[in-house]
């Protein structure tokens, strides 16, 4: 029977400690890539790397699969732009490539959900303002001309 060295052990089990806690984070509410990295940043960066990779091959950390999730949450929770969207993602820590990507991949829907949410928009702020003032802050929000011309013509017919 072959012994390990203490030394051995206790870094063994430190790796465990941390892929244990690791898991926990994951599994508590789907994660990104740099979410899980930037919340274990003060471990050893090599200890890190490889939980991160492993958990990648098991599928415990996707950043595609994450943005899907992501994206069917808030369109249906919030009113966004794409360019708010494609943002928040990005403040996730999601790679821009990966979220333009899913962007082009879905731009129908993409574009539907922005003109429903700038149709939710106006009529919410029709009382209030003038038809102007609503444009500018679609604009601001980061809302096309295109979706914001189509949800006023479909409110006005």
């Amino acid at each position: 029977m072959e012994y390990i060295s203490k030394e051995k052990f206790e870094e063994a089990e430190k790796v465990d400690k941390i892929r244990n806690k690791m898991l926990k984070y994951i599994m508590y509410k789907k994660r990104s890539e740099e979410e899980v990295r930037q919340k274990f940043s003060n471990e050893d960066e090599n200890i890190i790397e490889d939980a991160i990779e492993y958990f990648k091959e098991v599928g415990y950390i996707n950043d595609s699969k994450y943005i899907d999730r992501a994206v069917k949450e808030f369109t249906s929770i919030k009113n966004l732009s794409i360019k708010e969207v494609s943002y928040k993602l990005c403040q996730k820590g999601i790679r821009k490539d990966l979220v333009d990507e899913y962007i082009c991949k879905n731009k129908d829907d993409m574009l539907e959900y922005e003109i429903t949410s700038a149709k939710a928009i106006i009529l919410k702020k029709q009382r209030d303002n003038e038809e102007k003032e609503i444009r500018n802050y679609l604009y601001k929000k980061g809302y096309m001309s295109e979706s914001i011309n189509i949800a006023f013509d479909d409110i006005n017919e």
